[in-house]
């Protein structure tokens, strides 16, 4: 838990949209990877594995909590109205969530899996039980549709 638990944490946030329901999501999904210690197998990657788990409770976490949103955050300006926002990296660091948080959920997922996590796409197929041609599809509209949404960002600031 320990070595994972910081990464575990900034993809939760990013994936749900804020630290509450990130916390939430980690505790359910740490007990969930303890008590499924005795059916994971070692010819897979422990980080994989996890990763697998903690989506999956996300996943879980906001379905259950917003099943007629399509969106993961509830108050789109409330990432803009963070305080130290002079700070050009919070700045940038909050365009990015605020831009995140208007993806379809499906391609924020592949998005953050692929360049906040770094995994490749062979374990985000394994991760997410989707295709590699898909995830690969899924990450270029992500990154098409996050372009308008960071110019639409800066421009309203």
């Amino acid at each position: 838990m320990d070595r994972y638990y910081d990464d575990c944490t900034r993809f939760a946030r990013r994936m749900l949209g804020n630290r509450h329901d990130a916390e939430d999501a980690l505790q359910e999904a740490f007990v969930n990877a303890y008590q499924g210690l005795g059916r994971y197998r070692e010819q897979d990657a422990f980080r994989g594995w996890l990763y697998r788990i903690v989506l999956n409770e996300c996943r879980r976490l906001a379905g259950r909590r917003w099943r007629s949103e399509r969106r993961l955050v509830r108050d789109d300006g409330a990432l803009e109205r963070l305080p130290g926002r002079e700070d050009g990296a919070a700045e940038l660091r909050d365009q990015l969530q605020v831009s995140l948080a208007r993806l379809e959920p499906i391609l924020r997922e592949a998005l953050l899996l692929k360049y906040g996590e770094g995994f490749e796409y062979t374990e985000m197929a394994q991760l997410t039980g989707a295709s590699i041609p898909a995830l690969k599809m899924r990450v270029k509209r992500a990154r098409d549709q996050m372009r308008p949404l960071l110019e639409e960002t800066e421009e309203s600031e």
